[in-house]
């Protein structure tokens, strides 16, 4: 038996359960009253709770089926979360005291950077390191997976057609993702490299005359992010003359806050504010193309491992 060590950011299930959240996110730095309130106060704007564990754990549920069509109880699908329970070292240590020997390790993540896939192995090292006879194959990036593309492709081919004005040319397409620290240029990390292609990729089979790439959701420090933020290229194609944006937040494959309130709220309101018509395409969340894409990328990670 292969287990598949499925990682995720994590939420809280609960406000009572942010001030944790956001401590564990600070590294055991607890936040103070005001910022914790702040982020509640995104939470209850989108409804009270993230439905993004919800969602984790039925991608999880999703591609274990997935796997077990393909090759008939030969994977183990554990999920884990880097920031809230279940935590990745207690399920590696669940998954290895259950007798797997052998796993995969998959970041719910498309985009190789080396901050944010070395830092969620980092968790599950504390505990592997221990255990010399364990071996874990890691998928580091996946941003070209056919099946990931496919889904992206559908979701813009149907928001655009959704305008006032149908069709990409009367539109201007933004790919996003998460922000990183700025810092991460210096190290050349892939991050920057690994967004554009996948961008580029889905421009082209689209035939999209007009697109471009923003980061969103930079953290609120005093050292700066990667850029251009998303809310400042709502000004500048203002600008150029339209008036029609579609967003298609390619680093993100689950509805969680930096798609429900950093797009559907924040960004929503400066399109407003513009005059602006902003869509954005739906997650991809437990589309079956998209978790099959997953599978398959286990699968080929593991063609070589003995049946």
């Amino acid at each position: 038996m292969i287990g598949v060590l499925l990682m995720a950011y994590g939420t809280p299930r609960s406000l009572d359960e942010v001030k944790a959240y956001f401590t564990h996110i600070r590294r055991g730095r607890e936040p103070t009253e005001a910022e914790v309130e702040d982020l509640k106060e995104r939470y209850r704007d989108i409804g009270g709770v993230s439905p993004l564990t919800e969602i984790t754990e039925s991608q999880a549920k999703g591609l274990q089926e997935m796997l077990e069509r393909k090759e008939a109880q030969r994977f183990r699908v554990s999920l884990a979360m880097k920031h809230s329970p279940p935590f990745i070292p207690e399920v590696v240590e669940r998954m290895i005291r259950d007798g797997i020997r052998e796993m995969v390790a998959l970041v719910l993540a498309p985009h190789e950077s080396r901050m944010i896939i070395d830092d969620y192995m980092r968790y599950a090292r504390d505990i592997l390191e221990g255990h010399p006879n364990v071996k874990a194959h890691v998928i580091r990036t996946w941003h070209l997976n056919p099946n990931y593309l496919s889904a992206l492709r559908r979701r813009i081919q149907d928001q655009l057609v959704a305008f006032g004005q149908p069709g990409a040319e009367h539109t201007m397409v933004l790919f996003t993702a998460h922000s990183l620290p700025e810092k991460i240029l210096a190290t050349q990390d892939p991050y920057p490299a690994r967004l554009e292609e996948t961008a580029r990729a889905l421009a082209e089979h689209l035939s999209l005359p007009h697109w471009r790439r923003a980061y969103q959701s930079a953290g609120r420090t005093s050292f700066p992010w990667l850029g251009p933020d998303l809310v400042g290229v709502l000004k500048e194609v203002k600008a150029e003359g339209f008036f029609q944006v579609l967003v298609v937040p390619i680093g993100f494959v689950a509805d969680h806050l930096e798609v429900l309130y950093d797009i559907d709220i924040e960004a929503q309101e400066k399109a407003r504010e513009l005059g602006l018509v902003l869509r954005r395409t739906e997650s991809l969340n437990t589309d079956p193309e998209f978790l099959e894409g997953l599978a398959e990328e286990v699968l080929q990670v593991t063609a070589s491992v003995p049946r």
